[in-house]
């Protein structure tokens, strides 16, 4: 029983904490209500009761022999002594017999969801007194919400543990999908290396939205400014020299589906742009830039200063790269609007955030 009561204290990691205003005022309202000199959020440790928050007594921590609390706790839920010096429990409790000592002791277990007691939520006094039905009830209450908190703490400590395990595995998952990508365009042909290139660069597109949402913790919403900038950057440090990209893009929230569909329309536009707009060497620049419209909308603006598509129009429409940006134009709710000619090529799209 005190192996696992212990285990079950300990799995909170509480013991040793800063001082926190929700345990607080918890303390802080059990005293006001009950009247007493004293109130502690108390924890039965192996050899120590520590306080997680307290009143009216200055210190953290009390060695266990003279705690009244862990009486308590092998008691039933709740525990009140009118007067301390009648409790044979107690006698021979320094506390109680010093002079000015502690007289009176009421509190309420706290219990893990397992149902082990781990300490108490306690009102003490120098005075005897007998609590009300109503200052019972409310010591109970204010106990369970010392456990609501507790459990809570626990659970976003856990939920984090999982969080940074599934980010772990995600970004080795697809750097090993990029690094094989990459390996298999060395020996290909050219026409199926700049298939896998276009791959791997999906892929790190992917990783960057996975990178974005990790370390905003913004759940489902991110800033699609922010995450285009990556992208752009990482499509920068990939492509020949003499091609720039730049970026004009208004901060936006959108959902990271929508985010993810934009990276990916950037990635095809700049791929195809990279591929057939600047042949020989030729230098030039893909812009990018995000808007919102009077009717709270968004516009996705692409375009290169190239020769535009020319004999590729056709191959370009009727493939792969058409394909994939027709269907993210749909998935974002809109429509592609593409132009090409001898001074480029431009591509518009206007959608809805969902952020």
């Amino acid at each position: 029983m005190q192996d696992a009561r212990l285990r079950a204290l300990r799995s909170y990691k509480i013991l040793d904490t800063a001082t926190e205003a929700d345990f607080d005022d918890i303390v802080h309202l059990a005293s006001q209500v009950c009247g007493t000199a004293i109130s502690v959020v108390n924890l039965i440790d192996a050899d120590r009761q520590w306080f997680k928050a307290e009143v009216g007594l200055g210190v953290r921590e009390t060695p266990l022999d003279t705690s009244i609390c862990a009486h308590a706790i092998l008691q039933d839920d709740f525990v009140e002594i009118g007067d301390t010096r009648g409790d044979a429990r107690l006698a021979d409790n320094p506390l109680v017999l010093a002079d000015g000592g502690l007289r009176f002791y009421a509190g309420a277990v706290l219990r893990s969801d397992d149902g082990l007691p781990i300490g108490t939520l306690c009102v003490l006094d120098h005075e005897p007194r007998t609590l009300t039905p109503l200052q019972r009830e409310t010591l109970r209450v204010l106990a369970r919400q010392v456990m609501t908190q507790l459990d809570l703490r626990r659970a976003l400590k856990q939920a984090e543990v999982l969080r940074r395990e599934v980010d772990h595995r995600v970004k080795n998952s697809l750097q090993s999908l990029s690094a094989l990508a990459r390996m298999q365009a060395r020996k290909a042909t050219p026409n199926a290396a700049a298939a896998l290139r276009q791959m791997e660069a999906r892929i790190e597109t992917v990783a960057m939205l996975h990178e974005q949402l990790y370390k905003t913790d913004a759940g489902s919403v991110i800033d699609l400014a922010a995450y285009v900038t990556n992208v752009a950057g990482y499509l920068g440090s990939v492509t020949p020299p003499g091609i720039t990209i730049s970026t004009r893009l208004m901060p936006m929230n959108v959902s990271s589906k929508q985010a993810a569909l934009v990276g990916t329309l950037v990635n095809e536009f700049a791929s195809n742009a990279i591929k057939h707009a600047f042949p020989d060497g030729r230098s030039g620049q893909i812009d990018i830039s995000l808007s919102a419209t009077a009717r709270g909308g968004a516009v996705l603006g692409l375009s290169d200063d190239g020769i535009g598509l020319g004999d590729a129009a056709d191959v370009l429409e009727s493939g792969l790269g058409m394909m994939i940006l027709s269907s993210v134009g749909q998935q974002l709710g809109g429509e592609i609007q593409l132009a090409s000619d001898a001074q480029g090529t431009r591509l518009s799209l206007e959608f809805t955030p969902e952020g």
